[in-house]
């Protein structure tokens, strides 16, 4: 599959998430206001098309291979510290040594993904992006101008949610809500939407998949913090790169024009088979935590502790079999539905810091792989909480 980026009013628990409401439609800037200017670097976010469109079945590019779509009516993130360093191939063994930060745009600023913003993105026809603001000078070096033609490391943070954060996109009642619920949670990435069955001519035919409900609302809040540091760039696929990197490093200066760099999330890594990168998503394994619950249900990926990912069963105790609704997915090994973690164990009993315990576990360590740079750009991954390396 070919990679693709996935305050209540009145009850507000700070002044400072209040003030921040009231000034949610106009970007924040840093150092230059938000006109582009030579020697200017805009910083913007985007979810990709899957933020606002959502992943369609049937598909023909990406989706879930097990038969659900998926719509999302909010996805909300908070983003800090977002970097410019020197030398950005100091190490190329390892992208997480770089030179000095020399420009930083403090938040921390939280987005409303789905809803996106007025500009272009950088990924498919169609994409969107909201400004997070400007730099067009070095702020963390004497305030230097930045030089032409040097090419910079680009970093960000995602971090939990916060009363203090600024609000960058506007957002909803519900959504400002939601952000409420996220600082009390802890959590730094929410997923909010609906999944629909809606997979023909699946196999394997079994009575277990009756099971499952065909419409499940999800609500899915990831305690993930993680700094994605010193990012390849896809803009620069004209120039030289570092071994098998795909794309140079970092962002380079432009002196007659300025320079976007978009902070891109994708949105499938919580629902991959694997650790892989671009491994086949799946809905099966949450739906089937609600077998038997009237209604419509509501997942939460709190419910997904527990559960071991090398054999999935339903919330009743029944093994889970693997399906395939599409032709152009063959399923690893027939049976029981099982998610591979590579090199690293599954230990219920585990430290976080050494193995994977469970299905929770194993979506926040794929949901923590989502940072990009201009769409498809890699970043060095650290995680900022109890987590296998």
């Amino acid at each position: 599959m070919k990679r693709r980026h996935l305050c209540i009013l009145g009850l507000l628990a700070s002044s400072t998430l209040a003030s921040a409401c009231s000034d949610d439609s106009k970007p924040p800037s840093t150092t230059g206001g938000n006109t582009a200017q030579t020697g200017t670097f805009i910083i913007t976010a985007s979810g990709g098309t899957p933020a606002r469109s959502g992943y369609d079945f049937p598909f023909t590019d990406a989706g879930f291979v097990d038969g659900w779509e998926v719509k999302f009516t909010e996805v909300l993130v908070t983003v800090d510290k977002i970097t410019l360093a020197e030398t950005p191939d100091s190490s190329p063994a390892d992208p997480s040594k770089t030179g000095t930060v020399v420009a930083e745009v403090d938040g921390p600023f939280v987005i409303d993904l789905q809803k996106g913003g007025t500009l272009d993105g950088k990924g498919e026809k169609g994409e969107k992006a909201v400004q997070i603001a400007t730099l067009d000078k070095q702020n963390k070096n004497a305030d230097k101008p930045f030089d032409a033609g040097k090419r910079y490391a680009f970093g960000f943070s995602i971090v939990p949610a916060t009363e203090d954060a600024k609000f960058v996109s506007t957002l909803d009642a519900q959504a400002k809500t939601d952000y409420t619920m996220m600082t009390q949670k802890g959590y730094t990435v929410l997923y909010v939407g609906t999944a629909t069955f809606k997979g023909t001519a699946c196999t394997p035919v079994d009575p277990e998949f009756d099971k499952l409900p065909k419409v499940v609302n999800f609500k899915l809040g990831f305690k993930s913090p993680t700094s994605y540091l010193n990012c390849q760039n896809p803009d620069a696929d004209s120039a030289k790169h570092l071994g098998t990197e795909e794309h140079q490093r970092g962002v380079v200066v432009k002196a007659n024009e300025a320079v976007t760099a978009q902070i891109t999330l994708h949105l499938a890594h919580p629902f991959w088979e694997s650790f892989a990168h671009d491994s086949p998503a799946h809905f099966d394994q949450i739906a089937a935590r609600y077998v038997g619950v009237p209604g419509t249900p509501t997942a939460v990926l709190e419910d997904l502790i527990g559960v071991d990912p090398k054999v999935i069963k339903d919330k009743d105790g029944n093994n889970l079999p693997r399906r395939t609704c599409t032709k152009e997915y063959t399923p690893p090994n027939a049976g029981t539905m099982a998610f591979d973690t590579g090199s690293i164990l599954v230990d219920p009993a585990g430290e976080p810091t050494k193995t994977i315990r469970d299905l929770y576990d194993f979506a926040t360590y794929n949901q923590s792989t989502q940072g990009h740079l201009n769409a498809e750009g890699l970043c060095f991954v650290k995680r900022n909480y109890p987590s296998p390396p």
